[in-house]
């Protein structure tokens, strides 16, 4: 609740005084915040002199009354695919009590006006996603959003609703008879507090918990501009899979979709199957494993970590290895690209890897 201080600088604040409490009561990590990383004398003089304890308390009476819950970014059940985004909000409130951690997690964004054809599509991709299991990720905004969790809901699929607001409210309001079944079959997440204000920033701010939650974000109809394409483009951003639905040439509401596959920042899809099969989630004969012969030298420390993991656990995806090893995405990605060019690893469809 400090104002001022985003995602980045929390952590850095947190890692800097040894924790969250020495920040507000140790006199001697307080005199010095201004040499932490990205705050400066005018951020530390702004905390120094911030009196939000009583707002936060106030705040945790309101979590507790309505049975929220809370996920900071330290605690073991903070989402894992979440903790590997540098930017990801260091506290979630929850209401519901849907698995952030399911095995299998698809975000589903685009146009607030779509097409019959684009509502279509986003319905027969869900029901064909059922066989997966996957939660369903949006952000219970008009036109795709509402579609892809109304189907989640009838297919009997986890479904999760990033909002842009505080969870004391529910924008928009015609959504609110959905939003409840989604608190029984989901939950509706959030990194405002109660009582925050409508800002245009929150919704690009909600978006990367969209694209954070996912293992992989899918566009439907998207004009140019618009939040899907910010979603797409933190998903990238992310390392994670993007896939579009191509349209018309001539048709307005397909020029994001077909911008984004043009530019290759996004995979061309037509239905559930292909993402199924670009994410290997199809079913599989189990082969027999043959045993690793190859000794791999020189290599450095975290080198030898990510190669120790996947020699024991086999075939992994990055954010599980980032969680493993103890990395973040953007060193882990650099260091999978040297192994792979060294020959140590290969890369697979779905941002797994395995030994070569």
């Amino acid at each position: 609740m400090l104002k001022g201080i985003g995602p980045v600088n929390a952590r850095n604040l947190v890692a800097y005084c040894g924790g969250v409490d020495p920040l507000f009561t140790d006199k001697k990590v307080r005199k010095s915040l201004e040499k932490v990383p990205g705050i400066g004398p005018t951020l530390a003089a702004s905390i120094l002199n911030s009196k939000v304890l009583h707002a936060a308390e106030a705040e945790l009476a309101y979590v507790r009354k309505q049975k929220l819950r809370m996920l900071f970014y330290l605690d073991a059940d903070y989402p894992k695919r979440l903790k590997n985004c540098d930017d990801a909000p260091v506290l979630l409130f929850a209401r519901g009590n849907a698995e952030l951690d399911m095995e299998r997690s698809v975000a589903i964004v685009g146009t607030r006006s779509p097409s019959e054809h684009g509502k279509r599509m986003c319905e027969d991709l869900v029901e064909g996603l059922k066989e997966s299991g996957a939660l369903i990720v949006s952000g219970l905004a008009y036109g795709i959003d509402i579609v892809a969790h109304r189907t989640a809901l009838r297919a009997g699929l986890s479904t999760i609703g990033c909002v842009a607001h505080g969870l004391d409210k529910l924008y928009p309001g015609e959504h609110a008879n959905t939003a409840k079944e989604m608190i029984g079959q989901g939950a509706l997440v959030s990194e405002l507090t109660s009582g925050s204000p409508f800002a245009p920033g929150n919704f690009p701010a909600r978006n990367r918990v969209i694209a954070g939650l996912s293992d992989c974000t899918i566009v439907i109809e998207s004009g140019t501009k618009g939040g899907s394409l910010i979603t797409a483009d933190i998903a990238n951003s992310y390392d994670r899979e993007v896939m579009a639905f191509p349209g018309r040439p001539t048709d307005a509401k397909s020029e994001g979709c077909n911008r984004l596959i043009k530019d290759s920042k996004a995979h061309l899809i037509t239905g559930a199957a292909d993402v199924l099969k670009l994410m290997e989630w199809l079913p599989t004969t189990k082969k027999k494993v043959g045993v690793q012969s190859a000794l791999f030298t020189e290599l450095q420390p975290e080198e030898q970590a990510i190669v120790d993991v996947l020699k024991a656990k086999g075939r992994m995806d990055i954010d599980s290895l980032c969680f493993t090893c103890g990395m973040l995405s953007h060193k882990m990605s650099g260091i999978l690209l040297q192994l792979e060019f060294n020959g140590v690893v290969r890369s697979l469809p779905g941002k797994m890897y395995e030994l070569s």
